[in-house]
């Protein structure tokens, strides 16, 4: 029994920055870095494995291979994709569709997201939803460039959590850094960009007015989360996601100072140490766990124990 340590794949954006440098210790690219896909099987752009027998696979790659890893999963792809986000400037207003118009028109499935806010400078706030009453206004707003009439802005601050169903109109703002826990999708439809010009193609982004309008949930609606705590040993454990509100993923933040042990409830499991540091003992192995290290557990029925002072994010797929 081992676990899955995975080495994250930075992408660099026209709104990124260098604080997972500084943040988490990664040796990222130069310029500026927006995204580093810390958990990801999404096509060329997976995570590899570092560690053990697997390693040098591509997650896509073990996924398919080693389904026995994973519960012998019927999907072909890898469900799920988990990201650390550092926005120095403001990313574009966009929206993503769901798995039935992401399967029309993109070949692809749909994205639905979710984040928790790691950092946020003082006066931080999000794109989140809108205030259009039709669709019909939707557009018409849209097509005036009335965006102060349209957009919702949301005060934002270091350990907030938005659950951003497909549908939803969003943007994070300059001075956040999230964890962002989503379908593995790459599908998204900019609405709005600042009319900012890409200074390595002398351009505009690409906008996708139309299929945004299509796709987006009018009128807006907030998900009625149900954000509960527990304790669980030395741990507390803030449950962010589960079903019915959620679909797709389950999620929860897991707070430790001393020791926890769990059983292994889903197919497979996925960790982000957040903060701190400690030791994670398998059955017959025991790895130590610092800021930044991304695994993970694999299926099983089995215990495993955390020790430490240490915060994680873990998530595992609902199947519907």
């Amino acid at each position: 029994m081992e676990a899955i340590f995975l080495e994250p794949y930075f992408r660099t954006k026209l709104w990124g920055g260098r604080k997972l440098e500084t943040l988490f210790n990664y040796q990222i690219p130069d310029g500026k870095v927006g995204e580093a896909w810390i958990i990801s099987g999404y096509r060329d752009d997976a995570s590899h494995v570092i560690n053990g027998k697997f390693k040098g696979m591509s997650l896509r790659d073990l996924y398919q291979k080693h389904p026995e890893l994973f519960a012998n999963p019927e999907e072909q792809e890898f469900p799920l994709l988990v990201k650390y986000l550092d926005a120095n400037d403001n990313l574009s207003v966009q929206v993503h569709p769901d798995d039935e118009y992401a399967a029309i028109h993109e070949n692809d499935s749909g994205k639905t997201e979710s984040w928790y806010v790691l950092q946020a400078d003082p006066g931080s706030y999000l794109i989140y939803g809108h205030h259009a009453k039709s669709r019909q206004e939707l557009a018409d707003m849209i097509h005036e460039g009335r965006w102060d009439d349209l957009l919702r802005k949301v005060p934002v601050k270091k350990g907030d959590f938005f659950y951003v169903p497909a549908g939803t109109i969003h943007a994070l703002t300059k001075g956040i850094v999230v964890i962002e826990t989503q379908q593995s999708s790459d599908v998204t439809y900019r609405l709005y960009d600042y009319d900012r010009v890409d200074k390595a193609t002398g351009q505009k982004r690409e906008l996708h007015t139309q299929k945004s309008i299509d796709v987006t949930t009018v009128p807006h609606k907030n998900p009625q989360l149900d954000i509960r705590k527990e304790k669980c040993g030395d741990a507390t454990i803030t449950m962010l996601l589960n079903k019915p509100v959620s679909p797709h993923f389950y999620l929860a933040k897991i707070d430790l100072d001393g020791e926890v042990k769990f059983t292994m409830n889903w197919p497979y499991q996925l960790f982000s140490v957040i903060s701190g540091s400690g030791k994670l003992c398998l059955p017959d192995k025991e790895y130590d766990l610092k800021l930044g290290d991304n695994f993970i557990l694999p299926a099983g029925s089995y215990d495993f124990t955390f020790s430490g002072k240490i915060s994680m994010i873990t998530s595992a797929p609902i199947k519907e």
